[in-house]
């Protein structure tokens, strides 16, 4: 086939580049839509703007600066980071506590999660009632719950009674270094519930063929478990585990609780964690440059660790619209 060239009659002016490609006027109709559309998510942007971004924009300043809030701020630049990092031996106790926490309390919480879901995924009878049980100590306020399992673990509670009665002399949780963060871990596995609802609802979505498949293939119950239930739930897991990192990151109300005779810290700093000690440091040392480089070196191990977690998702994270 010949190719066709059709030449542009001489002297002809071209058309800019663009032109023609003019974004056409909206209509009223459209303005109206636009119009209600940014009155409608106004409160949302005021409250973004006000209570979220201009205060993390004023953190990054005052992290900056030597500031009490009774007098103006001075400029020190990174010195706050520096001291955080070189100088200041609680912060690298704190990091170390909370690191310990969120590394047993997370997966752990998960285990016990998968486990209630899975038993809980059984058809036997009054199943209604136990998923009940298990999701109602997520409803009770977690300061509430700090403050009851403040009286279980005092050195006469309740636990230590049951301890007692297997001859083992129970240890005083709240007052030993070696014991709070295990007390701490205790409390967080009350409220494995929430994670078992989500949990609960990704198995009942799974396909009943799955399992049937595996069954004329004479699957034992175990491996249906992981050759179908648990590549399904994983999304889930991930949901969890990323929430869950956040919040054992961001541990405070129950340490603030549990803190005997308002010793926030324990003994010897040993239930100090990140965000505790940024609250001491702001609210009663009045180091509030401080604070806000701890909270930003906070910040930046929380993004870092959920990164990780991303990258290594899709090793063992599957989604149904994958083909790997």
């Amino acid at each position: 086939m010949s190719n066709l060239v059709v030449d542009e009659a001489p002297g002809a002016a071209r058309e800019p580049r663009g032109a023609g490609r003019r974004r056409p006027k909206m209509s009223k109709r459209r303005k109206k839509e636009a119009f209600y559309f940014w009155l409608f998510i106004s409160p949302w942007l005021i409250g973004f703007v006000g209570f979220l971004l201009g205060p993390m924009i004023a953190s990054v300043y005052i992290s900056l600066t030597e500031w009490d809030s009774f007098t103006p701020p001075e400029w020190v630049g990174l010195n706050n980071y520096t001291k955080a990092l070189t100088e200041d031996p609680i912060f690298w106790k704190a990091l170390w506590n909370t690191f310990f926490y969120a590394a047993i309390s997370v997966p752990l919480g998960l285990i016990i999660g998968v486990w209630l879901a899975n038993l809980l995924n059984k058809r036997v009878r009054g199943r209604k009632l136990f998923r009940t049980f298990i999701y109602l100590p997520t409803l009770v306020p977690l300061v509430a719950t700090a403050m009851v399992f403040k009286m279980v673990l005092a050195p006469s509670g309740p636990l230590n009674d049951l301890l007692g009665w297997f001859g083992v002399d129970g240890p005083d949780w709240l007052l030993s270094t070696t014991w709070i963060k295990p007390a701490l871990i205790i409390l967080s596995v009350w409220g494995a519930g929430g994670a078992t609802v989500l949990l609960l609802s990704a198995m009942n979505g799974i396909p009943r063929e799955l399992y049937e498949a595996a069954e004329i293939d004479g699957a034992s119950s175990w491996r249906q478990f992981w050759s179908v239930t648990f590549p399904q739930i994983t999304p889930v897991i991930f949901f969890n585990l990323i929430m869950g990192l956040i919040g054992a990151f961001q541990i405070f109300s129950q340490v603030y609780i549990l803190a005997p005779g308002g010793n926030v810290g324990g003994p010897d700093n040993a239930s100090q964690m990140v965000v505790t000690l940024l609250f001491q440091e702001a609210f009663s040392f009045y180091h509030f440059g401080y604070a806000s480089a701890v909270a930003w070196l906070l910040f930046i191990v929380i993004l870092l660790l959920t990164l990780i977690a991303f990258r290594t998702a899709g090793k063992w994270v599957f989604y149904e619209t994958e083909v790997k």
